[in-house]
Formats: structure tokens, sequence, C-alpha cells
């Protein structure tokens, strides 16, 4: 079977119809045709009628979107896309499509090794960094989950000089209370490090005390993320590099973990 990766999805237009009635029937209904001259470049479209706002989700979790969406699907499989749509009072109603993309995107690849955390091969990529007594990551098909305590877990990515790159994942989980997740990029070997990493500055994550990871969260990090780029000064998934060769993936957690942990899963590190 094919890899699922989760494809980015970028807003186009912001169009609803919003109704004060409570809807008994919502129409999710959409097309999805692909983008002429964009590689593995797909344009879903979705009928507005009765709609107050929609859910994307293209396998590895929905995250909030509009009635026109572009998707990209960079890694080669065959990818079910889903569409929910909200309408007055609450009521959901989702249509489905399947696509099958025959090349991945050699640009934009996935160089994350096992980010689906699904099999023993996918778990053997990471590496983990145990900073507190009870604290762990545990794996399974439904992806890696930290709960309590403070730990890391990282891999080796190589990397071009200047290039830029995103970072990515999907994350879930319930509220947390003085909670920070935090996703980093350097070049020192986490192994070699005797306490907090830190190489390289925060790229993304989520805390508590800037205002996300209090309340359930589900979806992309790039998304519901507050946590400022360190290197940018703003909330941004971009790094770039000043060598060509190995750098460290870093994802670690700590603080009052909501009860149930907080998972990741579809772990990305793309060109631009």
């Amino acid at each position: 079977m094919l890899a699922i990766a989760l494809g980015t999805l970028t807003s186009c237009d912001d169009e609803v119809n919003p109704n004060t009635l409570i809807a008994s029937n919502v129409d999710a209904s959409f097309t999805f045709t692909p983008v002429a001259g964009a590689v593995n470049t797909y344009l879903a479209v979705a009928q507005p009628k009765g709609v107050i706002s929609s859910m994307w989700d293209t396998g590895t979790g929905a995250s909030p979107g509009k009635m026109t969406e572009t998707i990209v699907l960079p890694d080669a499989g065959t990818y079910t896309i889903t569409h929910t749509a909200v309408g007055a009072g609450g009521a959901l109603g989702t249509a489905t499509t399947q696509v099958t993309v025959a090349t991945s995107d050699p640009v934009k690849g996935n160089l994350v090794k096992g980010g689906s955390f699904a099999t023993a091969a996918d778990q053997a990529n990471w590496k983990k960094v145990i900073y507190g007594t009870g604290a762990d990551w545990t794996y399974s098909a439904k992806g890696a989950t930290v709960s309590g305590g403070h730990a890391g877990i990282y891999q080796a990515i190589d990397v071009i000089k200047d290039k830029e790159y995103t970072i990515d994942m999907v994350i879930s989980g319930g509220a947390s209370k003085d909670m920070w997740f935090e996703v980093y990029a350097g070049k020192v070997d986490p192994a070699t490090i005797t306490g907090d990493y830190s190489d390289g500055g925060k790229v993304m994550g989520l805390n508590t005390w800037d205002g996300c990871g209090n309340t359930p969260v589900s979806g992309k990090l790039s998304a519901i993320g507050c946590t400022k780029n360190v290197r940018l000064g703003v909330i941004s998934n971009v790094v770039k590099f000043d060598i060509t060769g190995k750098i460290y993936l870093m994802i670690r957690c700590g603080g009052g973990i909501a009860p149930g942990g907080i998972t990741i899963k579809g772990v990305e590190l793309r060109g631009k």
C-alpha cells in the first residue's frame, strides 16, 4: 500500500453562506480538478449554499478551510479527499472523492522517515530523549503519543544549504494546563546534549501561556500553533540552514499534558 501524506491547504476564497435556521440537510458536494501547470496540485470547489464553514481532510486529519481550496499532494499515493460542510445549528454533511498521485514531487517530497509511526519500521527511524520521571513517547497506528513528564523524539535529516523547507504534522489532544510542545531543527545531535534541546531555536509549537493547547486541539500544527519561529520572529513553519548535510528534527513536550496525552502523525519536512 502506498503511503498517505497530508496535503498542503491554501485558502483561495473566503465566501460562505450563513443561514440563521437550523439546517436539516447540508450539501457537502465538491469538485476536485488538477491545476494546469502545477505539480500534484488540485482545486477543490465546494458548493456554498447553506454552508457556514468547511473542513478538508486528505487522509491524516481534518483542517479548517474555505469553500474553495488549493490542495497539494506532494507524495505518490492514493488519497481519499473528504469535505465536511458545517451548516446552521452545527449540522454536518460530508462528501468524499478519491485521487491517485502517480509520481512524487521531486522538490516537495517528504524528507521525514516514518512520520506516520504506524509500523515498527516507521518507529525505528526515531530516537527518544527522556528528561523526566514517568515521561515517555509511545507509538501506535494512531501516531506518536507523549504523556506526562518531559520527553522528546528526533531523527537526523539531510538538507541543502540555503534551501527553504517547511515542517508540519497533524496534532491532537485534550485541554492541557501549563504545557509546552516545541519543534526544533538544529545542527547538534540531541544525544550529545544534557538537558533541554534548543539548538537552532524553536520553529513552531503549542504553549498554554501563549494561548494554544489549553483547549482541545486537532489539526495541522502550522494552522493551530501559536509559538513564534525564533529565526523569523513570527509564527511560521519555514526553516533554512547554513550547511549542506545533517540536521536533527526534534519534537519535545513537557508540563501539564492533557489526560490521554498529545498525539502526532503525518510528520513532514519538505522543500518549498
